[in-house]
């Protein structure tokens, strides 16, 4: 049993499998890049807004929303990325396939004994 979950975690770190918890991206080696690792967090606002635009959410039959503006989410990333909280934003585009996306603070608040993988830039 001890040797599966060995086996496991170590398909973890190099796997593509998604972490249950955004935090523990940062123990996923083969997914750190440093084009991506940042300390302006007006480019990580940046990089979310591109994302954004260019996977944008279904539009609903009814023409309602399906979920938050843009705005909105912008608004909630600028007040928590400062603290050390992440960001993820997951929703279905128009070919219904689900897309998602995430900023992870390193320091991560949540998992503080995990170290970065790469030095911002």
């Amino acid at each position: 049993m001890l040797d599966r979950y060995r086996e496991a975690a170590a398909e973890f770190q190099t796997g593509n499998v998604p972490p249950t918890m955004t935090g523990w991206w940062l123990t996923k080696k083969n997914h750190v890049s440093a084009g991506r690792t940042w300390a302006d967090m007006g480019i990580a606002i940046a990089w979310l807004t591109k994302q954004y635009e260019a996977n944008l959410p279904f539009g609903r039959a009814d023409g309602l929303r399906a979920y938050n503006s843009l705005d909105s989410k912008l608004e909630y990333a600028t007040d928590v990325l400062p603290c050390g909280v992440d960001v993820s934003w997951v929703y279905y585009v128009p070919s219904k396939n689900l897309i998602a996306f995430s900023v992870v603070c390193c320091p991560n608040r949540f998992h503080p004994e995990l170290p970065c993988p790469l030095p911002p830039q």
